[in-house]
């Protein structure tokens, strides 16, 4: 496991949006409009949309999402065992290069939600 390494994800994403908004703004920003007007579909709640990018994030195999995604999911009201349960359904679609990618996802929920108890088997 990790030791807090997805709050430093944070700021590796904030330090690239703030490069390429300075150098290449127009793409950027175009981009940016994007995932706003994508983002806004309102048949989904803000957990149930960043359950899903979480579990995509492990999907698609990038620590810097499944830091942002499982921050966010938390945010929004997510549990522990919704984030894990996103993850597993990664699993489901994507097979064994995932499971590995539950390594990144577990441990941001530890960083993001150390308050909270882990599932009672």
């Amino acid at each position: 496991m990790t030791f807090l390494l997805h709050k430093e994800k944070l700021k590796d994403i904030a330090s690239l949006m703030g490069k390429l908004q300075e150098d290449y703004p127009a793409e950027t920003n175009s981009f940016l409009r994007f995932m706003n007007k994508a983002e806004a579909g309102k048949a989904l709640t803000l957990r149930e949309k960043e359950l899903i990018n979480a579990g995509l994030a492990v999907a698609a195999q990038c620590d810097w999402c499944i830091a942002i995604h499982v921050q966010h999911a938390i945010e929004a009201g997510a549990s522990r065992d919704e984030v894990i349960e996103a993850g597993f359904m990664a699993l489901v679609m994507h097979g064994g290069p995932a499971l590995m990618y539950m390594t990144p996802l577990l441990d941001a929920v530890d960083e993001f939600l150390p308050q909270q108890k882990k599932r009672e088997v």
